[in-house]
């Protein structure tokens, strides 16, 4: 499912992100949605998100 547009990211999704620190190997997460923090309907490299563990990162899969 298409990642960088905001409206197909919700609260409670489970989705797989990527860390900032993590960018270069491109190690995905994976969480539940607590924050969107992107406010721009779509971001080419993925919707900014909180996880419900506190980590920040853009999502680059929907898992649900």
């Amino acid at each position: 499912m298409e990642s960088n547009s905001r409206k197909q990211i919700k609260q409670g999704l489970h989705v797989a992100i990527v860390l900032k620190e993590d960018q270069r190997s491109m190690k995905l997460t994976e969480g539940i949605v607590k924050d969107i923090l992107t406010n721009s309907p779509n971001h080419p490299h993925g919707i900014k998100v909180r996880l419900e563990t506190g980590e920040v990162g853009r999502v680059k899969k929907i898992l649900d």
